[in-house]
Order: structure tokens, then sequence, then C-alpha cells
């Protein structure tokens, strides 16, 4: 307390008068500040807070953050035999890198493999006004599956990829053992920033029903209901009740449910309920300074032709090039397309998949969404889908689907055509600028339920399996009817919204 805080940048203005610093969600009182120019800023250590980030805030625009602690508090690595069962981290290397850059940690007490563990980095979002400022915490991202995340793992040393959302501060891993001590992290090399604000949490219900009108025993049909998606922008889902434990509580986002010896006219009602936090997301992207340098894992694993998104096939090649000519860098061809498609989609629903709503020249968001991913695809621009329910202002919901690219080192960037176009109910919230605003940015009124195509085996090589085209998750199976079950019929309720608290 009372030392001399300084604070070097950019853009913070000559003179203070309304901006200010906050740590840790607090800020200084207006006669602990020494100086205000528009490259430093220097100020009095207050009395409150062991550690938290700083930021900077001019006319309402947060900078980006800063670590702080007391010396005193700082955490210091353990002297002598270390006897915990913990994990404990020892080195990291390197400790500072971008957004999907390779992250080896190494120490012991990690376990041989993962069963879920997991590596998590310092994530933030924009706090709203009315938010006290106890509770202006940062939290944490996980290391991602669905960028490759997890390269290899064992006991004493772990390869991982920094993640999508993650911020310069301390990083974690956490097993079944224990959660090992804080080591600070720096992320570098943002060609851009990424914001999460207008938060709202969602209460809501869902349910399958199955009835079975003719079935001899022994007999079993599996399930396979979505979960609402755990990413940077939709956080902490969490589940409130459920009639029926699944067989698989998490394989890919999905809940494998397995129903056996079910008899014949009986019927069997699986009901779900989750709490969940979704973001809007907005990024400001440097373009001009922008290097692909296709090494990531999303550069290989989201450029590949797939059966929903048919990135090589020669007619969505040549439309491709012929939009892009002979443009190069990533972003600008992931607006080209995006400006290109906009005024080619309607909100009513189109016959066929990504060929044929190219060749008709018009999509839905269903195929939009599709078209969008195979067009950047064909351009090598690694790209997701993203299936889920917009929330319109009366609380209902309906089915939608957007998409995100890869830039190196600073992560998805967000998508949403057909919102973009206004191809959707009138019910919804549209903003002014929907145009410009739905490329590179998201907005909360929605839940989504999977990113990419979720690849799932079938669990008997004798059952038959069912595929639920457009629907709120993109994934190639939904039932499976194995032994005895001759005849049944589903019903897939829709997404009901329970609550939402808007903050």
């Amino acid at each position: 307390m009372g030392e001399v805080i300084t604070i070097q940048g950019t853009n913070f203005g000559q003179e203070r008068d309304e901006s200010y610093v906050t740590i840790a969600g607090a800020s200084p009182i207006s006669s602990a500040y020494i100086t205000w120019r528009n490259d430093q800023i220097s100020f009095l250590a207050p009395e409150f807070g062991e550690a938290g980030l700083v930021y900077v805030h001019v006319k309402g625009i947060r900078s980006n953050a800063a670590l702080f602690s007391k010396q005193a508090t700082l955490p210091r690595p353990a002297q002598g035999d270390h006897m915990g069962i913990e994990p404990r981290i020892v080195s990291v290397s390197p400790q500072s890198g971008a957004i999907g850059s390779r992250v080896v940690i190494k120490g012991s007490n990690f376990g041989n493999s993962r069963e879920g563990g997991g590596v998590f980095f310092s994530w933030d979002a924009q706090p709203s006004a009315s938010t006290p400022a106890e509770l202006k915490t940062p939290g944490f991202v996980e290391v991602s599956e669905i960028e490759g995340g997890y390269e290899s793992w064992n006991d004493r040393e772990i390869h991982v990829r920094l993640p999508d959302g993650a911020i310069s501060g301390n990083m974690e891993m956490r097993t079944s053992r224990g959660n090992s001590l804080p080591f600070f992290f720096e992320v570098s090399g943002r060609p851009g920033t990424k914001m999460f604000r207008d938060k709202r949490n969602y209460t809501i219900t869902y349910s399958v029903s199955v009835k079975v009108n003719e079935a001899e025993k022994p007999n079993t049909l599996y399930l396979w209901i979505p979960k609402p998606l755990d990413s940077a922008a939709q956080r902490n889902p969490e589940l409130l009740s459920r009639s029926v434990e699944p067989f698989v509580e998490n394989y890919r986002g999905v809940s494998l449910f397995k129903l056996n010896d079910l008899s014949e006219n009986s019927e069997t009602r699986i009901n779900l309920s989750y709490k969940v936090e979704v973001y809007a997301v907005e990024t400001l992207v440097r373009f001009q300074s922008l290097r692909q340098e296709g090494l990531a894992p999303p550069a290989v694993a989201y450029t590949q032709s797939s059966r929903l998104i048919p990135s090589d096939n020669p007619a969505l090649k040549r439309q491709a090039s012929a939009i892009l000519e002979r443009e190069r860098n990533p972003y600008l061809k992931a607006q080209r397309i995006y400006e290109w498609l906009s005024g080619r989609i309607q909100e009513k629903a189109a016959e066929g998949g990504v060929i044929e709503a190219l060749e008709a020249g018009r999509a839905d968001p269903y195929t939009s969404a599709l078209l969008y991913c195979a067009l950047l695809r064909a351009a090598a621009v690694p790209c997701i889908p993203v299936a889920g329910v917009l929330v319109n202002r009366n609380r209902e919901t309906v089915r939608h689907w957007w998409a995100e690219f890869w830039i190196d080192g600073l992560g998805w960037i967000p998508v949403d055509p057909a919102m973009g176009a206004g191809a959707v109910p009138d019910s919804f919230n549209f903003r002014p600028d929907r145009a410009s605003f739905y490329f590179g940015n998201i907005d909360s009124q929605r839940i989504a339920f999977s990113r990419g195509e979720s690849g799932l085996s079938p669990m008997d090589p004798r059952g038959r399996p069912v595929f639920h085209s457009r629907s709120y998750s993109l994934q190639n199976l939904w039932e499976e009817a194995a032994g005895g079950i001759e005849s049944y019929s589903s019903l897939w309720g829709d997404i009901t919204i329970t609550g939402m608290y808007v903050e």
C-alpha cells in the first residue's frame, strides 16, 4: 500500500476526466492518481485485493488486462520433498504464446491418462454496470478438444494448445486428485481483440418420449441426447434434473441413454433440465497483420470435406475462386464470402443440402451455415457450423445454425449469415446494423448444442440407427434400436425456456 503503480500503453487520453483504472474490479480513489497521460498512468497502490486483473477504462471502452498482485502474497514454488497427491506444475514452456500455440507443462502427479482431468487458462468477460465489484473476478476456460487441444498426457508431461478465449493470468491443472497451484501464463501475439459481454442465464427443459408398438425381449433402444455446449462463449452448463440416468454421461457433448427390454405397448419419457450462461461475442481484427500459418490443429481438421460440408466439390471450389479472385488474407476471404452469401438467404426452408442451395442460388438458415463453411474450407480457411436454438422476445425457441472460422492467434470468429440477412422470424431482436454486426460478432439470444459435426458410432453392429436432419445438434446418430424391437415411435420435444435472466 502506498507504492506507485505505473501503467504504460497507448490511447489513455491526455487527461483523466471520467476515465479510471480498476484492480480486481475496484477503482482507486480520485486522489490516488498522480499522473495521467496518453501513454502512461501512475497512481498509489490502494489497500484492497490480494490479486486481480488491471484494466484502464476510457469513454466506456475497457483495455486488455494485466495481472496485479502484492509481492507479499505471490505464490512461491514449494521447497523440499513434495508429498501431496495433487498435480504439481514445475515448468511451463513457453510462458507466453498466442491462441492455438503449443504449451508444454512439466511436473508430477498428472496421472498417466487424462481421465476427466483438464488444463484451464484464465478467461474474463466485460461485466455489467450492476455487477458488484467483489463479483468481478476472472474465470477459466478449459483446453478445447474441438481445437485438438490435448495432444499428449502422461504423469510428468502434458502437451496442450492454448484455447480460444484465454487471456493472460493464472493457469492451473485440475484432476481427480485435486488442483495444482496456479502458474502465470501470458497470452501474446493477438492480431485483434475478442470481448465477451451481455451475459444471459437460461434455464431450459427438453424431453424425448418413446412408445413401443411391437417388441420381444431381449431388446435395447439407445438414445443420443445432446447437452448444452460448454465453450468460451457458452459457459458452465449445469444439470438441474433428469428423469433417467444415462449409460454414458458425456461423449462428444452427447449423453447416451440405454433403455433395456422395453415391453410391447410401453411408453418411456426422458426429461432433462439445464442451466447455462451465454455471452455475446464481439471481435475486432487487425487483418493487415494476419499470418495464417496453417499449423494449428483446426487448420488440418476443419478444412477437410465431409458429408454435410462437401468442400471438395468442383462447383464449390469454382464458386469460392470466383468470389475471392486473388484474395489471400483469411479474414478478408471470410468477409467476402459472407457478403456474397447474404443476398441469397431466405427464411423459408429449402430442399436439399449445400450443393442444391448453391445450384438454386438461395439458402435458408440451415443451408446458409453449411454453405458458408463449405466455401471457406474450399478456400483453405478453417470453419465449423454451430447448431442450437434462438430465443425470441417471448422466450420461444426456433432451431438455428451459424458458423465460426479460425484465425491463428485469435481463435474462433463467429458469423451468422441468416441473422445478418434478417432471415429469421420478426419475433427475434434485430440490430439496425445486423448486416455488418453478424460478421465477426454474435448475440447472446441463442443456446448452442454442437460445434462442428459430432461423429458418433453405433453401439450394436446389427442395430438400426436413426438420423435427424436440420435439428438443434449436428450429429450423425440420434437413435438406435437393437434386438427384438420391431416397431416404435419417438417424439423429440422442442427446447423450452423456463427461466431467463439478463445481466
